[in-house]
């Protein structure tokens, strides 16, 4: 089973828990998540979002302008394997 959501990996965490709540006031679904070990710089904490709102997501970024963001990614959990790749 394969499972893909996007990651907005933050430096603070809290950019992490002010960006999740623009999210949220936008109706994108979130949730603060452990950092993939793969984005191996940051705080510790991302924000996980579905990617078919990656562009919600973008929008969000420009309108709040967090300073702390290290990037966004795609995550895909499948067979047993995380893969984390840039958007």
């Amino acid at each position: 089973m394969r499972d893909v959501y996007g990651v907005a990996a933050f430096r603070s965490r809290q950019q992490v828990l002010r960006f999740e709540a623009a999210l949220r006031q936008r109706g994108v679904p979130t949730q603060v998540v452990t950092t993939p070990r793969d984005i191996s710089m940051g705080c510790g904490l991302s924000v996980r979002f579905p990617m078919e709102r990656l562009n919600d997501v973008r929008r969000a970024l420009l309108a709040n302008n967090p300073g702390n963001l290290i990037g966004l990614y795609r995550a895909e959990y499948d067979r047993g394997r995380l893969r984390v790749s840039p958007v």
